[in-house]
């Protein structure tokens, strides 16, 4: 094999030491090697920084071990070009698994340019992608807290949520807050109802009939208290994101003309791929990183699985999310082809194909810089006119019809 790099490193990161090996030497001669084991705090990353400076590194590789690469990472950057590879990809050979080996065989696949680099978006980027994380476990968060609270009312029996849609709506909050204070009869109440719930007022004093106890409306109290700052600490955490998302303005408000991508889709699309499309070679390699596209499982010649690989959840989570939008519009392209594909596939399956074609649309837009144009329901009909008839013939054929077709005149 070829040697690309003459001087290079590869780390084995662990919590606590960094293993680190230099290979030097041209093609073809003689090759030294130096190993040492570096500390994870700050001070012993930066005696990690000036020892591959001092040996002329230009590369550096790694693996990407947990989380336990990001301070690496950090403190190499801006120094040398680091290549993050994912640990699936660069076994060692099983019998040779020590750290010093492992950081040795990490440096020779690096020398001969036999790791594939992960994407790793600018810092920007991932900062914007630490608050939009962050965001979704907060929504995950402030989700469950309201599901337990809804089950400890039905325990006391109160059955709320069977007449109001919204438990934690203006209404709901009112009626919640009266109970956790105890002070009003379950008619008074009910008279909290605002709008057109006032029509349920019967049902309502039905409702909030129940054997609630001082230990229910304790747990009551602490849970509704958890659901405020909850929802308290996701508006801070928006206007941050806001904030981090201001140089990226244009491109959000392109994605936003897609169908079924609102802000919080749009916000995560491009937290997580950002806005530069040259670290993807084009729109299929992009799809395969995300897990968006079908597997690929071939064996003597037969297609053994298609079903998608594991890719990037937040983002995969947020495209079928714009899927499942996306379908239930009229006369789109995106509704048309789910509707398609949910009769012969299924739901899940529709929603991942069509947020497979939604992520294809973004890594144009972002790479053109072009806007999006949906295709038209009749897209899919006109792309195959033939056989969309022929289609539609033997439908009515096995209803009892016999169909003669004529075209239209001009």
């Amino acid at each position: 094999m070829d040697i690309i790099v003459e001087r290079c490193a590869g780390l084995d990161v662990h919590q606590a030491t960094v293993v680190a090996c230099v290979i030097a030497g041209p093609p073809g001669g003689k090759t030294k090697k130096e190993v040492r084991t570096f500390g994870t705090m700050h001070h012993e990353l930066t005696a990690l920084r000036d020892w591959l400076q001092a040996h002329g590194c230009t590369q550096v590789a790694m693996e990407s071990t947990g989380v336990y690469w990001k301070p690496v990472h950090a403190m190499l950057e801006d120094h040398f070009d680091v290549i993050v590879g994912n640990a699936q990809h660069i076994k060692n050979v099983p019998g040779r698994k020590t750290d010093v080996k492992d950081c040795e065989w990490i440096a020779n696949l690096a020398r001969h340019g036999l790791i594939a680099r992960s994407f790793v978006p600018p810092r920007a980027i991932r900062d914007l992608r630490d608050l939009t994380r962050y965001r979704r476990k907060l929504v995950d968060v402030a989700a469950a807290e309201r599901n337990r609270l809804i089950a400890l009312l039905e325990s006391a029996g109160i059955k709320l949520a069977g007449v109001v849609s919204d438990v934690f709506g203006v209404s709901g909050r009112a009626m919640l807050s009266a109970l956790i204070d105890a002070d009003q009869s379950p008619a008074e109440m009910a008279t909290l109802a605002r709008g057109r719930m006032r029509r349920k007022l019967t049902e309502l004093e039905r409702a909030l009939h129940g054997t609630i106890e001082d230990h229910h409306r304790f747990i009551l109290r602490l849970q509704f208290g958890r659901i405020k700052a909850a929802e308290a600490d996701l508006a801070i955490l928006d206007a941050r994101i806001d904030e981090k998302l201001a140089p990226y303005e244009e491109a959000l408000h392109r994605l936003l003309g897609i169908q079924g991508v609102d802000r919080v889709v749009a916000t995560t699309i491009i937290a997580e791929i950002g806005v530069d499309m040259t670290c993807f070679p084009d729109a299929s390699h992009l799809s395969s990183w995300a897990g968006m596209c079908p597997g690929n499982h071939e064996s003597a010649g037969r297609q053994r699985s298609g079903k998608t690989r594991k890719g990037n959840v937040f983002l995969k989570t947020a495209l079928v999310t714009a899927a499942v939008g996306a379908a239930k519009a009229r006369g789109t392209y995106y509704a048309d082809k789910y509707r398609r594909l949910c009769a012969r596939r299924g739901k899940m399956r529709a929603a991942v194909a069509v947020g497979h074609t939604i992520l294809v649309a973004v890594y144009h837009m972002l790479a053109d810089g072009t806007v999006h144009e949906d295709l038209g329901g009749d897209y899919l009909d006109r792309l195959d006119k033939r056989r969309t008839s022929n289609q539609l013939i033997r439908r009515l054929n096995n209803l009892g019809y016999n169909v003669l077709l004529t075209p239209k005149a001009a």
